[in-house]
């Protein structure tokens, strides 16, 4: 167990503040010593309560004192993606026509935390709108990834996976609409969960409508499992969440994998993808061999670009709702890849949509068809590795973006499958590959319990900084 507070665990911190061996003061005083350090240079924090957490960081000293915690996570700080309400905080979507008005009530997900004793410290950077895959806005500038400064740490959960891998907190709660959780958690090392969609209650409803989920970006599975058991609520503020399925997910994560089917997809289909990520994702489905499971190469079940087509309308169709609701002389304050993504959704026809809708019903039957013959599906979380800071895509072989350097996460928003990203090891750069673990619909708990098999036999050890920003 580390003895910097700011490296340790939530489980880890849960531990010693039982045993006495340190308190959520401390804790949260060496996070916002090291907030102080490294954040000017990561910019993955927007905003730092330091005052409030300083008290419900003594409210639950007392409370362990007494033996009497909320919960094993009483105590422990989170950060929260700025997308998400938090009561007194601005909701300012990383967008510049936005104001300052503060939220006047707590997202479901906040709301539990807090009920649980969890430190609601701060607001993580996102894309504007989260409206793609890397982090920066018009309003906060540039997120860097904290395992090299340069490359971007992915998005539009950015802030949250770099503030989480960079000890800025052991926890984040970031959102999900394509990938937003996962894409980060691949680039930044990290656990990240999307649940089946509806088993995270949120509020108030995204602009991306059912495409998106909110749930947890953490060091390890064990960390993840804590949050679900926390946050994985229905609430009658979301007309889509689930009804309690009265799991423990802490202990569903002991449960073997002995025996499990596991589909192996490498590619989901024309697209590019990087050799070293290629490697890693394959030999990570080969440890899975090792633990007893039957793991077979298998062709995606869905047409990749039907399935793309399909997103995109879902996307963008959403995204040209922005133009409504400002004026359109303040359009041009928009992030450029927004504006004219919105204005792309707005030559969609009604047709295009009812298409789109149809072609998502048949995504969705053909991966439960796929679930019913596997237990798990491996993919790599993204095609490349953490690119240049500044832009949107990678380049691709041909020298120009490659924009089909994302091509596995988000036919499972489309589906509404659980998803999990988990890292499986360091390119010859330094720099984290992520592993996608998908299941049936209600399977959460088994990609978190898949996620801490894995992790467990190949931990990464995260950068110390400021040593390694440069």
């Amino acid at each position: 167990m580390t003895t910097d507070l700011t490296q340790a665990s939530a489980a880890e911190l849960g531990k010693l503040y039982g045993k006495g061996k340190a308190s959520p003061v401390d804790a949260m005083k060496a996070v916002l010593k090291r907030v102080e350090t490294v954040n000017p240079r990561l910019n993955a924090l927007c905003l730092v309560d330091s005052e409030a957490a300083l008290a419900a960081a003594n409210a639950a000293e007392r409370r362990w004192k007494k033996g009497k915690p909320l919960s094993p996570l009483d105590g422990v700080p989170v950060s929260i993606k700025e997308l998400v309400r938090v009561k007194g905080w601005p909701v300012r979507m990383g967008s510049r026509l936005t104001d300052a008005t503060p939220a006047d009530a707590d997202a479901p997900a906040v709301a539990r935390l807090r009920e649980a004793g969890v430190i609601v410290f701060a607001q993580s950077t996102s894309s504007e709108y989260g409206h793609k895959g890397v982090t920066d806005s018009p309003l906060h500038g540039i997120t860097c990834n904290p395992w090299n400064m340069g490359r971007t740490p992915g998005g539009s959960s950015g802030g949250a996976g770099a503030a989480v891998a960079a000890g800025l907190g052991p926890i984040a709660i970031g959102t999900d609409g394509g990938g937003s959780v996962r894409l980060p958690s691949s680039f930044t090392g990290l656990v990240g969960l999307k649940a089946t969609f509806g088993r995270v209650a949120a509020w108030p409803p995204s602009l991306t409508g059912e495409l998106s989920n909110t749930g947890p970006m953490c060091r390890t599975a064990l960390d993840a499992a804590l949050m679900m058991n926390v946050i994985a609520r229905p609430d009658p503020l979301d007309g889509w969440s689930l009804p309690a399925d009265g799991v423990d997910y802490v202990r569903a994560l002991k449960g073997k994998l002995k025996k499990l089917r596991i589909g192996f997809l490498l590619r989901m289909g024309e697209h590019p993808l990087d050799i070293e990520v290629a490697a890693l994702v394959t030999k990570a489905a080969g440890r899975f061999e090792k633990m007893g499971c039957m793991v077979e190469e298998v062709a995606p079940p869905t047409n990749y670009r039907e399935a793309g087509r399909a997103f995109v309308v879902h996307w963008l169709g959403a995204l040209q709702r922005l133009l409504q609701l400002y004026p359109k002389e303040r359009h041009g304050e928009f992030d450029e890849s927004l504006l004219a993504g919105a204005r792309n959704g707005l030559k969609f026809t009604l047709q295009d949509l009812i298409n789109a809708q149809v072609v998502r019903r048949e995504i969705t039957l053909a991966w439960n068809a796929f679930f019913t013959r596997y237990d798990l599906l491996l993919t790599p979380t993204l095609a490349v590795q953490p690119f240049e800071t500044g832009l949107d895509a990678p380049a691709g072989p041909d020298g120009k973006p490659n924009l089909l350097w994302s091509p596995y996460t988000f036919q499972f928003n489309l589906s509404r499958h659980p998803a999990i990203s988990v890292p499986c090891g360091l390119s010859r750069d330094g720099l984290p590959v992520g592993l996608q673990i998908v299941a049936a619909h209600y399977q959460d708990a088994l990609v978190l319990r898949a996620a801490a098999r894995y992790a467990e036999a190949d931990p990464l050890e995260f950068p110390r900084l400021p040593e390694t920003m440069k």
